[in-house]
C-alpha cells in the first residue's frame, strides 16, 4: 500500500442483504480494479447494527483510505458503479442495501453540491464510519469537524463490532 500521487479521499463501504463479506470484497475489488484509485489502508470489518430506516438485517462495514486521480464526481460514479454492480436499489431511504459506498473526504474539499456533499454530513455522528476509519488511518480528521478519535469519542460505539474473525483483502 502506497501513499502516491492523487487526491486523497475516504470510502465506506457496507453491506447487510446476501453474502455481506462477499459483497464488500466484491465492491472493494470493483473500486480498486482500474488505476485511478490507490490503496492507502483498509480497515478491519465491524458488525454494526442499523441506523434510522426499517427494521432491517445488521451491517458489515469497512472503510478505505485511497489516493485517486478521479474528480469528486467520476468518484461518486464510480462507487455508484460498484453499487450497481451488487444490485443496489434505491426504494427506501435508509433501507437495507446490497453494498453502499459512500465518500466521506475527497482532500479538504468542502462542498453543499446536493449530489455530492463533503465531506459526507452525517459521518461525523456514525461510528460505522469513525470506528472502522480510526483504525484504517489513527490520524485522521474530518475536514472541519475534527480529529476522528474526538468525534468517535463523542458518538460512543455503542451498536459497532470489530469483527477479528472476519477480514478484507486487497485485490491483488
Amino acid at each position: 500500500m502506497t501513499d502516491g500521487p492523487g487526491q486523497h479521499t475516504v470510502l465506506a463501504l457496507g453491506s447487510n442483504l446476501g453474502d455481506r463479506l462477499a459483497t464488500l470484497q466484491g465492491g472493494l475489488t470493483v473500486l480498486l480494479n482500474e488505476r485511478a484509485l490507490t490503496l492507502i489502508a483498509l480497515s478491519p470489518v465491524y458488525e454494526t447494527v442499523p441506523v434510522g430506516g426499517p427494521p432491517q438485517p445488521e451491517y458489515l462495514n469497512a472503510v478505505l483510505v485511497a489516493r485517486t486521480s478521479l474528480t469528486p464526481m467520476a468518484l461518486l460514479l464510480r462507487c455508484q458503479h460498484a453499487e450497481q454492480a451488487f444490485h443496489r436499489t434505491r426504494t427506501q431511504v435508509w433501507g437495507p442495501r446490497t453494498l453502499d459506498v459512500d465518500i466521506i473526504v475527497y482532500g479538504d474539499l468542502v462542498s453543499d453540491d446536493p449530489v455530492l456533499t463533503l465531506p459526507h454530513p452525517r459521518a461525523r455522528e456514525r461510528a460505522f464510519v469513525l470506528a472502522p476509519w480510526l483504525d484504517a488511518e489513527p490520524d485522521a480528521e474530518l475536514t472541519g469537524q475534527g480529529r476522528v478519535s474526538d468525534l468517535l469519542a463523542t458518538v460512543g460505539r455503542a451498536g459497532v463490532r470489530r469483527r477479528d474473525d472476519v477480514m478484507l483483502r486487497p485485490p491483488s
